[in-house]
């Protein structure tokens, strides 16, 4: 069982201690998910600001809404509400891209995680996180329109630009999010 905390207490993200990965039917394949040969809805993550190649990389679609975004994957899958988590190595060099299947078309909110020493839990001090959009991360996780996109019949490309702790914030590592790359 993979186990992922979520404990940004700077900006109050907790995802549940006893998540568990989907069966394989319910999890996308890093970027096979986005062949042009394969139809149906994706997101197409390119990922931006990687303070380092360490570790691993999870990306997670989530319902639109406040109440079941970053709910754990168990009570979501049991409820028979859309989640898919992609999990992929970092890559020791180049750009880095990730695919996420989504079960239909719709409204979606994704996160994207940096566990740098691979240890199946969020750190604060060393982890990275981001979200569609990109929002400024304040006190508080940003509430799930906030991190949504619409996914239609096809696939979606969007950028992620990863945030870290620096001080007393978290945020893109200054001159790495405008360029894309570590």
């Amino acid at each position: 069982m993979m186990r992922y905390i979520l404990a940004l207490a700077t900006i109050g993200l907790s995802v549940p201690t006893n998540a568990v990965v989907p069966p394989k039917s319910e999890r996308g394949r890093n970027g096979a998910d986005c062949r042009t040969s394969e139809s149906g809805p994706a997101v197409r993550v390119d990922v931006l600001g990687l303070k380092d190649r360490r570790g691993k990389l999870i990306l997670e679609l989530y319902p639109e809404n406040d109440s079941d975004f970053l709910q754990s994957d168990k009570i979501l899958i049991a409820a028979g509400k859309p989640f898919r988590r992609v999990p992929m190595t970092t890559p020791n060099m180049g750009p880095v891209t990730m695919c996420v299947r989504a079960p239909a078309p719709g409204n979606y909110a994704l996160v994207l995680l940096h566990d740098r020493d691979d240890n199946g839990k969020f750190g604060l001090s060393g982890d990275g996180v981001g979200f569609a959009n990109n929002p400024k991360l304040g006190f508080r996780k940003p509430r799930a329109k906030v991190a949504g996109l619409a996914v239609g019949s096809g696939v979606r490309s969007i950028s992620i630009v990863m945030n870290y702790r620096q001080g007393f914030g978290v945020g893109p590592i200054k001159g790495q999010a405008a360029e894309g790359q570590p």
